[in-house]
């Protein structure tokens, strides 16, 4: 079994992502033939479950980008079902200090490395037990990111870093800004320089920093400095913003306040 994703950022290869939040497989399709490296089914701030996010890992499959599923919570009965629905690789939220990080390295391990409960006759990440030998080839594919978004995450990154079985770690500028006092502003300086000192520390400790940012020159400045797995913007952002130009264009009015963001 292999993990293409996860070999890339071994590799040093830097991937540049965008975010799926419209929940929905036609739109996922669509994307996964833009050519982004990899593409992230968002469930937790989009309208996703487990069902929608198979039909999009179903629609995603037979394109080059690689999926990641962001789970809603850090929860081994989710992780769980998103492993058996196919996801290799999760992004985790909210992660906090090291313990957190090691329950959902368990979560994504079968016995005894970790406590992924065992249901592979009922599942298409084993293709229905069609895999030879999954249950012993499943662990080394899996890809664990875990977001640090809050100034206790930031204080404990170094012990973070030292859990085996992450891969990478994910800075998320929206929830850490607003942490630090400066909400819908991560452009701020001293949020900046929280990500930049982040990046750096990820990368020098041996894993892969990753983050999301629409803002193209900080987005650049994050590749520059090291990340590897940078999303570079939002299916619904996109859409919205493209049917407001075009619109504008032939002369309709919008009534937005413009606010702008990480997305």
């Amino acid at each position: 079994m292999k993990n293409a994703f996860k070999d890339a950022l071994k590799a040093g290869r830097p991937q540049i992502g965008l975010w799926l939040g419209l929940a929905n497989s036609y739109s996922a399709e669509l994307l996964a033939g833009a050519g982004f490296d990899w593409l992230l089914i968002d469930g937790e701030h989009a309208p996703n479950n487990v069902q929608t996010v198979l039909t999009q890992l179903q629609a995603i499959a037979p394109y080059p980008s690689q999926p990641v599923v962001r789970p809603s919570w850090n929860d081994p009965v989710q992780i769980k079902q998103l492993l058996d629905v196919g996801a290799q690789t999760l992004l985790i939220p909210m992660v906090q200090n090291a313990d957190e990080a090691r329950n959902a390295v368990a979560a994504t391990r079968y016995p005894p490395a970790g406590i992924r409960g065992v249901g592979s006759a009922l599942a298409r990440a084993s293709r229905w037990n069609r895999i030879p030998e999954y249950l012993h080839l499943a662990n080394d594919a899996m890809c664990v990111l875990v977001q640090i978004e809050t100034r206790e995450a930031m204080s404990n990154l170094a012990s973070i870093l030292d859990v085996d079985g992450i891969d990478g770690v994910f800075i998320g500028p929206a929830d850490l800004s607003a942490d630090m006092g400066f909400a819908g502003n991560p452009q701020h300086p001293e949020v900046q320089a929280a990500i930049e000192n982040a990046i750096v520390q990820i990368r020098a400790a041996g894993k892969a920093p990753g983050i999301l940012m629409a803002n193209e020159a900080l987005a650049k400045r994050y590749l520059e400095l090291g990340a590897l797995f940078v999303a570079v913007g939002v299916d619904t952002t996109l859409l919205a913003r493209g049917a407001e130009a075009l619109a504008a264009r032939f002369g309709a009015e919008k009534n937005l306040s413009g606010a702008s963001g990480v997305y």
